[in-house]
């Protein structure tokens, strides 16, 4: 395995101090980048994907052309559902597909168990490749959390308002945790084999779980998602924890076994330490400001960076992904200015 010469984003994942604060961008790799587009016009996400050397290139480009701290892994959640037995398909300009949704226990019990070495082989080459031979910084992988997968397999694709999954976890409650105890089951067997094949940390992305309050989060989800990062524990590299306009539990995701807390844009970080967050923050500048001038974009960023440096344990990143239209410069840009200024006021 290659040497990390930059393990900035690992220290600060420890809650450790470092000479600057460490930087990268949730969908960092591809959609605003030009040789991505090129790449897209020849392949479908899931082509890239089973191909491990572009896959690798894609994964890797951002650092190479943004100086960021940590790659994250060229993928979809989607990836570990169809080895058992979801049939979803990617559709462009709509998102996962799926024909096959959950409605019952019976379908939850029809559901089986993946091998990832045997299931999504590419996967585990594309890590290889990169942790072996490419990358002197922290390689990413990660994971959808249950709610948010089962989200998909139950509305059948997006949902607005989650309306169909909050009315079977509701009604029928023995599937729902059959389901939930399946995810889990397949969550923690595919990011071990990540974590095996390489990568240094993970993220578990829980995208959509906003859309429910904390009482039913503590009901319904809290017990899965604490045997899910207790199991990952063992494997001892740095868990970190997001989802999308989510700031109302992240207190809860405080209370699990991990180790990064990731902040939308809807909580400021102070609000968030006040709170009594002490672990590790990751985040969390809107990314619809990367599309404002630069004299903007610097002004919010250091507001974010003054908050998150006035303890150790903080890695700024977007509150969401990179959009599209978002100009490739600004993001190299934006990076130099987080390691300059960050490095300038740590040394102080």
């Amino acid at each position: 395995m290659t040497r990390i010469t930059n393990d900035t984003f690992l220290k600060a994942a420890k809650g450790e101090k470092t000479d600057h604060v460490p930087v990268w961008f949730m969908r960092q790799a591809g959609r605003s980048q030009p040789e991505y587009r090129a790449i897209k016009e020849k392949y479908s996400l899931f082509e890239i994907t089973h191909q491990p050397e572009l896959c690798a290139y894609v994964t890797r480009l951002p650092v190479e052309q943004y100086n960021v701290d940590a790659a994250i892994l060229y993928k979809d959640i989607m990836t570990p559902l169809p080895a058992i037995g979801v049939d979803v398909e990617i559709k462009s300009g709509i998102g996962p597909v799926i024909s096959n949704p959950i409605q019952s226990l019976a379908d939850v019990e029809k559901l089986g168990e993946i091998n990832p070495e045997e299931d999504v082989p590419y996967v585990m080459e594309t890590i290889k490749l990169l942790t072996e031979e490419q990358l002197s910084v922290p390689l990413i992988g990660f994971s959808g959390a249950p709610f948010t997968l089962a989200s998909y397999m139950i509305e059948g694709g997006p949902s607005k308002n989650y309306n169909k999954t909050k009315a079977f976890m509701y009604s029928e409650p023995k599937a729902w945790f059959a389901l939930m105890d399946k995810l889990a089951d397949v969550v923690i067997t595919y990011v071990k084999s990540q974590i095996k094949a390489g990568a240094s940390a993970i993220q578990i992305f829980d995208s959509w779980v906003g859309a429910l309050n904390v009482q039913d989060y503590r009901y319904y989800i809290k017990p899965i998602m604490h045997r899910i990062f207790s199991e990952l524990k063992e494997e001892n590299v740095p868990l970190i924890m997001f989802g999308v306009g989510a700031s109302h539990l992240a207190k809860e995701w405080h209370d699990l076994p991990l180790d990064v807390v990731g902040l939308d844009w809807r909580m400021q970080i102070k609000e968030a330490r006040d709170s009594g967050i002490h672990k590790t923050i990751q985040g969390n500048l809107d990314p619809a400001i990367l599309l404002s001038p630069w004299e903007f974009i610097e002004e919010r960023a250091k507001a974010i960076l003054d908050q998150g440096m006035e303890q150790p344990g903080y890695i700024f990143n977007l509150g969401h992904g990179v959009f599209p239209s978002v100009d490739p410069a600004t993001l190299k840009r934006l990076t130099s200015f987080i390691h300059e200024y960050s490095a300038d006021k740590l040394k102080g």
